[in-house]
C-alpha cells in the first residue's frame, strides 16, 4: 500500500511540475505569436493546463482502465468549475466582462453531448474521432474569432525567448508524461487494495490531481487582474477534456462510458456548466458569496461519492 501511496504523490507532484512548466512555455509561445489574451486562456492555457488529464486518461485507457479515464475526465470538468473557479473567487473575485459567453455555450454543448452518449452507452473508435474533430474545428473557430481581449503585457512569468519557452513546453510535456504515468498507476492499486471503484478514484483522487495547474494557472492569473485568463483556462479546459481527451480516450478504448456516471455524476456535470452560463450572462463577477457555494458543492459531491 505504502508504494502505492507513494506513486499516486509522485504522479501528483509531477503534474503539477510539469502543468506550470507547460503552462509557462505555452503561454510564452502565444505572446510570440501575437495572438490575444482570451485565445491564450481559452485554446492555449487551456489546451496546456489539460494536458495532465490527457496524459492519465490515455495511460488509463492504454492500461486497461477506462473507468479511471472517463472518472478523470467528468471529475476534471466538475473540480474546474466548482472548485477552482470557486476556490479563484475566494482569493480574488473575478471580473466579468461579457467575454467567454460564446465558449461557455460551447461547454454546455459538449457537455450535453457527452451524458447523451452515457445514457446510450455507446462507444466506438468513430464517435472518439467526431470529438477529436470537433476540437480541431473550436480551435479553427476560436483563432478566426478571437474576441476583443488585449494580449497581456505584463505577463511576466512567460519567458521572453521563443526557443526557451519551446524548452518549457516539451520538458513540461515529459514530466506531465511521467507524472500521469506514476499516478494511474499508483490510482489503480489503491482502488484494488481499498475495493473502490476504478470510476470512483478517477472521479475524485485523479482529476483533482490532474486539475491542479488549472488550479494553479487560474488563481495566478485572478491575482495578476487578468480574469479573461483565469476564466478563459477554465472553460477552455473543460472543452478539451470533453472533446479531446474524450475523443482520444474513446479512440484508444473505443467502450461506453461507464453506466455508474450516467447518472447524478453527470446531472451535476451538466447543471454546473448551464449555471457557468448564467453567471456569465446575469453576473458582473465571480465573487466570494458565488465561489463559497461552489466550493461546497464540490466538496457535498466529493463526500457523496466515498460515500
Amino acid at each position: 500500500m505504502l508504494q502505492a501511496i507513494l506513486l499516486s504523490l509522485a504522479g501528483l507532484v509531477g503534474l503539477a511540475i510539469g502543468g506550470e512548466l507547460l503552462v509557462r512555455g505555452a503561454v510564452g509561445i502565444a505572446q510570440k505569436l501575437g495572438v490575444s489574451t482570451l485565445f491564450t486562456g481559452l485554446v492555449i492555457v487551456g489546451f496546456a493546463t489539460s494536458m495532465p488529464e490527457m496524459v492519465a486518461s490515455v495511460q488509463a485507457s492504454l492500461a486497461g482502465s477506462p473507468e479511471i479515464a472517463w472518472g478523470n475526465v467528468v471529475g476534471s470538468n466538475l473540480a474546474n468549475t466548482l472548485l477552482i473557479l470557486g476556490a479563484t473567487a475566494l482569493v480574488m473575485p473575478i471580473a466579468l466582462t461579457g467575454t467567454g459567453r460564446r465558449d461557455a455555450v460551447v461547454a454546455l454543448g459538449a457537455t450535453l453531448l457527452l451524458w447523451g452518449l452515457a445514457i446510450a452507452q455507446v462507444g466506438s473508435i468513430w464517435i472518439g474521432a467526431g470529438l477529436l474533430l470537433a476540437i480541431l474545428v473550436y480551435i479553427i473557430w476560436r483563432y478566426r474569432h478571437p474576441g476583443a481581449a488585449g494580449m497581456d503585457e505584463d505577463a511576466d512569468e512567460a519567458p521572453t525567448v521563443l526557443w526557451i519557452a519551446i524548452v518549457l513546453f516539451v520538458a513540461g510535456l515529459g514530466v506531465l508524461i511521467a507524472g500521469g504515468n506514476a499516478l494511474v498507476t499508483g490510482a489503480i492499486d489503491l482502488a484494488t487494495i481499498f475495493n473502490v471503484p476504478e470510476t470512483v478514484i478517477g472521479l475524485t483522487v485523479v482529476a483533482v490531481g490532474t486539475s491542479l495547474p488549472e488550479l494553479a494557472a487560474s488563481v495566478a492569473a485572478a491575482l495578476r487582474g487578468k480574469s479573461g485568463l483565469a476564466l478563459g483556462n477554465v472553460v477552455g479546459s473543460n472543452i478539451y477534456n470533453i472533446l479531446l481527451i474524450g475523443g482520444a480516450t474513446m479512440s484508444i478504448a473505443p467502450l461506453p462510458l461507464p453506466a455508474e456516471l450516467a447518472g447524478l455524476q453527470m446531472a451535476l456535470l451538466t447543471a454546473s456548466a448551464a449555471i457557468l452560463l448564467l453567471i456569465l450572462w446575469k453576473a458582473s463577477s465571480i465573487g466570494r458569496v458565488i465561489g463559497t457555494a461552489l466550493l461546497t458543492a464540490f466538496v457535498a459531491n466529493t463526500a457523496f461519492v466515498f460515500a
